[in-house]
C-alpha cells in the first residue's frame, strides 16, 4: 500500500481552513481523515485542527487490535470527544462562536474497512476501476434531493447547496454516520468539498485511473480544481492498495 495527502488554499480564499492526515500504526492499520473548517477569523482552521489532532492522538494511543464493533465504538466516542473539545474552545474564546468543521474518516485494517463522516467532506473508493461514493453529504440540498423535491440538475445549481445540516461544533449531541465498506477495493479517496465542487465524479475517476504515481494524481486533481476556479480550499487524502511503497 502507498498513501499521500495534500492540501491547497485554492485560488479565492486568503487562508486554508482544512486539516488532514494519514497515519499508520505498528499493526499496519491506517487512519485517513480530512476536516474542512468553517467560521472565519481563523476559527475554522482551529476547529479542523482540533478534530484532526485529537483523532490522531487517539489513533496513536489506543487504536490497536480492535475488532470491527470496537472500532465503530472507538470512532463514535472519539467524535463525541472532538465535539466537546470544540464547544469547550468556543466557551473560552467567545469571538470564535459559530466555528465548526466537517470530518470524513477511513479506518483500514486487515479485517475491515470503515468510513465515517459528518458534513460534506466525501469518502470514495475505486472498485473494479470505477469511482464510487461511500459517504452521504449532510447538506440541505442532499436532503431535498433524497426527498424528491429537487432534481440532480437543480441540486448542482441550488443557491443553498453549501448549507450544512450537520457539523462538529454546530450540533450537540453529535453522531457520525459510519459505513462498513467492501474490502475488495483498489484505493480510497477522502476530500473536502473544494475538490467535489470543482470536479465531478467522472473527472476525478479519470485522473485516479491514470498510470501515474499517487503523488502525481493528487497534485493533478488539485491543479484541475484550481484551473476550474479553485473557489475553496482543496484537501485530498489517498490510499492505494495496489501500489507498493509503505
Amino acid at each position: 500500500m502507498k498513501s499521500f495527502y495534500l492540501t491547497d488554499p485554492g485560488k479565492v480564499r486568503s487562508h486554508n481552513e482544512d486539516s488532514l492526515t494519514i497515519l499508520r500504526n505498528e499493526n499496519g492499520d491506517y487512519l485517513l481523515a480530512v476536516a474542512d473548517g468553517m467560521g472565519g477569523h481563523s476559527a475554522g482552521e482551529v476547529a479542523s485542527s482540533i478534530a484532526i489532532n485529537h483523532l490522531s492522538k487517539m489513533f496513536n494511543a489506543n487504536f490497536l487490535n480492535l475488532e470491527k464493533v470496537q472500532a465503530v465504538n472507538w470512532l463514535r466516542d472519539t467524535v463525541i470527544e472532538i465535539n466537546d473539545l470544540i464547544f469547550d474552545y468556543v466557551d473560552k474564546h467567545p469571538e470564535s462562536k459559530g466555528m465548526g468543521t466537517t470530518l470524513v474518516v477511513a479506518l483500514v485494517t486487515k479485517d475491515y474497512v470503515l468510513f465515517g463522516n459528518i458534513g460534506d467532506s466525501s469518502g470514495f473508493v475505486i472498485k473494479n476501476k470505477k469511482l464510487r461514493k461511500v459517504t452521504y453529504d449532510h447538506t440541505l440540498v442532499n436532503l431535498l434531493l433524497r426527498a424528491g423535491e429537487i432534481s440532480e440538475e437543480e441540486a448542482k445549481e441550488h443557491p443553498k447547496k453549501n448549507v450544512l445540516m450537520k457539523a462538529l461544533g454546530a450540533n450537540n449531541p453529535i453522531d457520525i454516520d459510519i459505513f462498513d465498506c467492501d474490502m475488495d477495493i483498489e484505493s480510497i479517496l477522502l476530500c473536502s468539498d473544494g475538490l467535489t465542487s470543482m470536479l465531478d465524479t467522472e473527472q476525478i475517476e479519470r485522473v485516479l485511473l491514470e498510470e501515474e504515481k499517487i503523488e502525481d494524481k493528487v497534485i493533478k486533481l488539485i491543479k484541475k480544481s484550481n484551473n476550474r476556479g479553485g473557489t475553496d480550499n482543496i484537501s485530498i487524502a489517498y490510499l492505494d492498495f495496489k501500489e507498493s511503497g509503505e
